[in-house]
């Protein structure tokens, strides 16, 4: 395997948790905004991001391969809940 093969595989990783983490933050900063409380979406989306790669991580370490639908829903579940920790969201 080249690296080129080993760089392909690793972005095709990281590929779900890079979508899953934009479609949150952009979503989140639109509809979701408190006007008291604003993060710079940059930072949001790297935070969701690095929640969203841990979670398939995780995933691949406990199940010995990717592509899990239960991974999926550890990473979606993941970054819904670092979204709301990020968003202040239990202080209603």
């Amino acid at each position: 395997m080249t690296l080129i093969d080993i760089l392909i595989h690793l972005l095709n990783f990281a590929a779900p948790a890079a979508a899953v983490a934009m479609m949150v933050s952009i979503g989140s900063h639109f509809w979701m905004q408190k006007p008291e409380f604003r993060h710079i979406l940059w930072h949001v989306l790297a935070i969701n991001f690095i929640v969203c790669l841990g979670a398939l991580i995780v995933g691949l370490w406990v199940f010995g391969r990717d592509g899990k639908m239960l991974t999926y829903f550890g990473m979606a579940l993941a970054c819904g809940s670092s979204q709301w920790v990020l968003g202040r969201h239990w202080r209603t």
